[in-house]
Formats: structure tokens, sequence, C-alpha cells
């Protein structure tokens, strides 16, 4: 059967450089996403108003805390911000160079799970970190390339994370007594136009379905738990970064874009906030319990 196809709509002007991480929490009112390279975090408000917060020189990652706050991804560490706004001074893993964070997500542990990328992607140069409640931290995946989108399935036994250059989206099992093993190949994305495939970041809504943002494609596809493709959304910027589900039922899936690496002129829509109306909800966030 063909998948069915939908089309977001631009809901915001190009706000970003390279927007990416999108999260909807009702621990801080709605949704949160990163301008990564400019060090900033947007909110985007009822009416419309997109608001935006200066946080460091780089911030890839924005994930709710359980005791409220946001816990973030900076370039080289973690950073916690307390309810009042307040951000704390960074946890730093390596210093400032070749490295920087790219994305995350908590997981059923309350761990805050963090991946990296070099500056210029070299080839194994990238590690999956698991950073604890109380901020100790260490390697769970070693030898990746940009890590990037990683959720898990509802009932918190497998974890979907993509290795973007691989062109493939991976699953792994996940156990309190055993963390993140077995990576194994979930799917393959393929394109109509046979192009190369960049899966970027990932969300997993409550049927257990995969839902992956394809950067370079303008598209973000939905795999059910069993692999099978059956919805592709068309978004009007070819630098689709990550994806989330939010709005108060869960049914509002959003997407960020990038315009990165873009001549000016190119591609206007890159860089803006796209979201479209999906039949089956998302889950509520992980927070992390530091």
């Amino acid at each position: 059967m063909a998948p069915r196809r939908l089309s977001a709509e631009r809901i915001t002007d190009s706000v970003t450089y390279h927007g990416e991480g999108p999260c909807w929490s009702d621990r801080w009112g709605g949704l949160r996403w990163v301008d990564m390279l400019a060090g900033d975090v947007l909110s985007f408000g009822e009416d419309g108003e997109v608001l935006r917060r200066h946080v460091g020189d780089v911030v890839a990652c924005v994930r709710p805390r359980a005791t409220g706050g946001a816990v973030l991804a900076v370039e080289t560490g973690v950073a916690l911000e307390d309810p009042d706004g307040t951000v704390h001074p960074p946890e730093l893993f390596w210093q400032p160079g070749t490295v920087r964070m790219n994305e995350g997500g908590a997981g059923p542990d309350g761990c805050f799970y963090t991946g990296s990328m070099a500056y210029d992607q070299a080839e194994g140069a990238a590690t999956l970190y698991r950073v604890h409640p109380d901020l100790r931290w260490e390697p769970v995946l070693e030898g990746v390339t940009v890590s990037n989108g990683i959720a898990w399935s509802p009932d918190g036994t497998r974890a979907y994370y993509n290795d973007t250059p691989t062109g493939k989206v991976d699953v792994l099992d996940w156990s309190p007594d055993q963390g993140l093993h077995r990576r194994r190949t979930f799917v393959v994305p393929q394109l109509e136009e046979g192009q190369d495939v960049h899966p970027d970041g990932l969300t997993v809504d409550s049927a257990g379905a995969v839902w992956v943002a394809l950067h370079g494609a303008g598209q973000v596809h939905r795999y059910t738990a069993q692999g099978e493709l059956d919805v592709v959304v068309e978004v009007g910027a070819r630098q689709t970064t990550a994806c989330c589900l939010g709005g108060p039922d869960l049914r509002t899936l959003y997407i960020t874009t990038s315009r990165e690496n873009l001549e000016a002129g190119e591609d206007p829509a890159a860089g803006s906030l796209f979201s479209v109306r999906v039949d089956v909800p998302g889950l509520p966030v992980l927070p992390f319990a530091g």
C-alpha cells in the first residue's frame, strides 16, 4: 500500500540558522527548540510569537527536568536550567575544539542521552553519552560520526537512534540492567528520486511508530513499529532536521529546518518551523531526573 502523503504548513518566518531538537512539554508550557550554532533556545507561544534566549556558543538539545527547568546539551557538555530560568555553568566533558554536542533525549531511567559530532563530520569521531541525574557521565556508543535522534518505544524496551551518514535508522534494546544493547538496523529510508538519504532527528508516537526527519529531502517519514513506511510529510524546506509531536492532544507534528551552508536567497523557507496535524498522538516527553 502506498504511504499517505501530508503537507506541512510553515508556521514561522525563517527564524533560525540551524533549527534543531523541537520538544513539547507541559512542564514548560509548550514547544521549545534550538538555534544550535547561535546558542539560542526558542519557544513558540500560543499567539505564534517566537521568543529567543541566548544560553551559550552552542546549544544542541533542550529537554525538561523532572524538578522543573531544563537540561541543555551545550557545546562540550551539559548545563542545567532552574525553573526560574537560571542557567548554571555547564559540566564539561571535554575542552572546546573539533567536536561538539549534537542531539539527545532522556531515557526511561531518568538519564540524559546526548551525542556528539566533529565539526568537520570526521568519521568515527563522535560518541553517545549517558548523563546520570548527578551529572556523572559515561560513553555508551563510541565510533559514531553524527549522533542524532534518540527516542524510546512506548514500553521503554527499545530505543531508536540515527548515525546520520550511515543512511539508516537503528534500534537498540534497552533494560534497566543492561542499558542500551543489541544495536541493529530498523529501516533504511528510501526516496523516490534516488538521492542519498540522511536520517536526522526522530520521535516515537503512542503506537510505537517512528517519525524520521530526512535532511536534504524536505520530508519526514513515519515507519510503523514493524518498519513499514505509512506516512510521508512534505516540508517546504529541504534541510529538515528534527521533529516532535506536541500540542494539547500531542497530535501536532512540529518540524525544524536549517539554512546552514545555503547561499543567500536559496530555499527561502529554510530555518522556519513547520507543523502538520496527524492521527496518532505522541508520547509525553521523558524528563531528565537531575
